[in-house]
């Protein structure tokens, strides 16, 4: 079971991350100069209504969401592991996903993370580090 803490350790020893409160939903946000790619994300009264009508709930626990690499990555990573991600139609046709931190193993946790923080990072700073970390 992961933690926000996990999130923030992975986030934080990234270069060039931030953390910031996002200023509508005051929850945690880790990004680069580019962007946000991932971010601590309770629901909306909104959220609750839509998936309401679609039969479905938020789920417990801590959710956050995590930048993917478009539309086939986001829906490869709710096939493959339905327990951990999900969407919601806030979501649709937004690169990103939501994932359950007390269902996500650290090691996926930690891929998905980097593999959000490179699509946001600057090429420059991504290059040197997939060159130092592999």
């Amino acid at each position: 079971m992961a933690t926000l803490d996990d999130v923030r350790t992975l986030a934080l020893a990234l270069p060039g991350v931030e953390e910031r409160v996002d200023g509508h939903r005051g929850g945690a946000t880790w990004r680069t100069t580019a962007a946000a790619f991932v971010w601590q994300r309770g629901p909306s009264g909104r959220d609750l209504e839509q998936l309401a009508e679609l039969g479905r709930e938020w789920p417990p626990g801590e959710i956050v969401g995590v930048r993917t690499d478009g539309e086939q990555v986001k829906n490869a990573l709710i096939e493959t592991y339905p327990d951990v991600f999900f969407t919601i139609p806030h979501f649709d046709g937004f690169p990103a996903v939501l994932l359950r931190l007390d269902a996500i193993q650290s090691d996926l946790l930690r891929e998905v993370v980097i593999d959000a923080w490179l699509l946001k990072a600057p090429k420059r700073v991504a290059a040197a580090w997939l060159a130092e970390n592999g």
